[in-house]
């Protein structure tokens, strides 16, 4: 029997099945082979994810992604100490995902922009999703 990927098809007796997934049988899509050579953009994406993989700097992102806050009023939704929301904070913005603006002695931090918003929304809706 042979069948293809894009074919619903399922056998108990693989090996039996001659399976041809299109790149081996000497097709080669471009565009995913153009998609595949940029490895500095996978470990970017990869470096972004792991920050979004700390449930402090989740927290917050959520905060922000509703109203700009300087590190003290911060630091009370979130229940962590000031030094601590700081150091996440300087992760955050490092990542470009926050950003401060500086009024008086106090530094209000909010979202860089929509992106960062919509990743959030996203994430959210995935997991109510599942």
């Amino acid at each position: 029997m042979k069948w293809t990927c894009d074919e619903e098809q399922k056998s108990t007796k693989r090996d039996k099945i001659e399976y041809d997934c299109g790149f081996h049988s000497g097709f080669v899509n471009a565009d995913i082979i153009e998609h595949m050579e940029n490895d500095e953009q996978f470990n970017a994406l990869a470096n972004l994810f792991k920050i979004f993989g700390d449930v402090t700097r989740i927290k917050i992102l959520k905060v922000l992604r509703v109203q700009e806050m300087c590190v003290h009023d911060l630091s009370k939704y979130v229940n962590m100490s000031q030094s601590a929301v700081s150091h996440q904070l300087r992760v955050l913005k490092q990542a470009r995902l926050v950003k401060g603006i500086r009024v008086g002695k106090s530094v209000f931090y909010s979202l860089d922009d929509d992106h960062v918003k919509k990743i959030i929304d996203m994430g959210i809706e995935h997991i109510n999703h599942l």
